[in-house]
């Protein structure tokens, strides 16, 4: 029997140009966000929608505006509006696929018409990817700091990144849009959608490949900011692919002289230019560390790089044995594994294979306690420029590398954390919490007998004898001033 093709959703048949696979994408998409409120919280409650479960969520397609002085006709891609209450809140949406990239001219004109109409923001989606969440990859733009109405931007890979999210890991809980969402997430994947990948370096990649391996790389050379750029494209990449692994938030992280955009591609093309590297760090989650990653084009290798803290409560030799314990039969024996003792200029270098054979080698000579493990691995960096060709390509290894350093290392390290403080005192037993004889409330009965009321007043008019006058609580004396004179 020939095999049966199930009936989809969203088919990807018949899609003849990018221009109709850009139709289809918007309409799906925003279809898809009418119908799966998961997906319309995840994706438009941080730009200033309600969050509430019962908003209403309206999508529409080709949205016409008369636009100018001359009325001239616009028409966005999509609109989309999330109402709860008596507040609405509205969205311009301009879509590209395949290769198309977003233009400033038009996406300035769709922010004027969410200006005059009182909508909020204009969201574009490309293949094109920011290299943070804070900026758009379209140059040109008229939107400030403080304008009002803002334009974000998604990438296809974090969409389809937020839908495996929603659907794999935080699950949807109504099977018919779980269903939905799940014939989304196919059409993405699909080539035919147009929804791509980064997959390709750029035509500049090889001139710069070789030219950082020739020392001849010139800090004005446009081809190397071009290479500078799509290495933090393809790290904010990477992290939304492993974010789509994990389930959890994979953020580039930047130290804070290279928060700005400008000095981060400054730094980038320093680094290219005198060392013939690029280097980047991803923070994940409640690891033991950030996950740093440096490429070398000089010497075509790309390192992963982990920093542990060693425990503080044990012997050198134990914090070797704590490491060495978590590393499990899978990670790559070529592991390298640095121990830093305190104040010490050089660390004590050794391969994996060696320490699991001698937990004593990472002590040195001198058998100091180490502080701090740095655990790196090298892999060879692919050399064509494109993702997925018969060899692999530089964009290969490196998503390679990280997802091998990831699952086998840094998954499996706990980090070391102190004990909670004990107690100095010893807790306190049932006999101490027993009321002593001595400690026992006065007979009533006694204090009649002896012509005192239960408040200890006499009511007898005889003196009060000293037993009785003992068994009072003390009384603070104020200490007697005395004359300075």
């Amino acid at each position: 029997m020939a095999e049966w093709k199930r009936a989809r959703l969203i088919p990807v048949s018949g899609i003849g140009s990018e221009q109709e696979a850009e139709a289809r994408a918007t309409s799906a998409l925003l279809a898809v966000v009418e119908a799966v409120r998961d997906l319309s919280v995840a994706m438009f409650s941080p730009l200033g929608a309600s969050r509430a479960n019962k908003a209403e969520v309206r999508s529409y397609t080709e949205v016409p505006f008369k636009v100018g002085a001359g009325k001239t006709a616009s028409r966005p891609d999509g609109l989309v509006q999330v109402t709860y209450g008596k507040s609405t809140w509205t969205a311009l949406i301009e879509v590209k696929t395949g290769t198309a990239t977003l233009e400033a001219d038009q996406l300035n004109a769709y922010w004027e018409i969410a200006r005059d109409q009182n909508f909020d923001c204009v969201v574009t989606i490309s293949n094109e990817i920011a290299v943070s969440k804070d900026t758009h990859p379209t140059e040109g733009l008229k939107v400030r700091a403080n304008s009002k109405v803002k334009i974000h931007h998604y990438s296809w890979t974090a969409l389809l990144s937020m839908c495996e999210v929603i659907k794999e890991h935080n699950g949807v809980e109504d099977p018919d849009q779980a269903w939905i969402l799940g014939e989304l997430i196919r059409y993405l994947k699909h080539p035919s959608s147009g929804a791509t990948a980064f997959d390709d370096m750029g035509p500049e990649w090889v001139a710069v490949r070789d030219g950082a391996r020739d020392d001849s790389l010139r800090r004005n050379d446009p081809a190397v900011k071009d290479v500078a750029q799509r290495w933090d494209q393809l790290l904010r990449y990477a992290a939304l692919r492993l974010e789509a692994d994990i389930g959890q938030s994979v953020t580039q992280q930047l130290p804070s002289a290279q928060r700005e955009l400008p000095k981060r591609l400054a730094h980038l093309i320093d680094r290219l230019t005198s060392a013939g590297s690029l280097d980047g760090v991803l923070r994940i989650p409640n690891t033991a560390g950030d996950l740093e990653l440096t490429a070398d084009l000089r010497a075509r290798r790309v390192t992963a790089v982990v920093n542990v803290a060693a425990p503080e409560d044990r012997g050198g030799r134990a914090r070797c044995t704590w490491l060495a314990s978590q590393l499990d039969d899978d990670v790559d024996s070529r592991l390298v594994v640095e121990a830093f003792a305190k104040n010490a200029r050089t660390p004590t270098v050794c391969t994996l294979k060696q320490v699991r054979e001698d937990k004593d080698c990472l002590l040195g000579d001198d058998k100091r306690d180490p502080v701090r493990f740095r655990l790196s691995l090298a892999r060879e960096m692919g050399a064509s420029r494109k993702l997925g060709r018969k060899s692999p390509g530089f964009i290969d290894s490196v998503i390679g590398l990280i997802t091998d350093f990831y699952g086998t290392v840094v998954q499996d390290l706990t980090p070391w954390a102190p004990k909670a403080p004990k107690l100095t005192r010893s807790a306190p037993s049932a006999a101490q919490g027993e009321v002593a004889a001595s400690d026992a409330p006065p007979d009533l009965s006694t204090r009649a007998a002896a012509g005192l009321n239960p408040t200890g007043e006499d009511t007898s008019g005889e003196p009060v004898s000293a037993p009785f006058a003992a068994d009072a609580p003390p009384v603070l004396v104020a200490p007697t001033q005395t004359d300075p004179a």
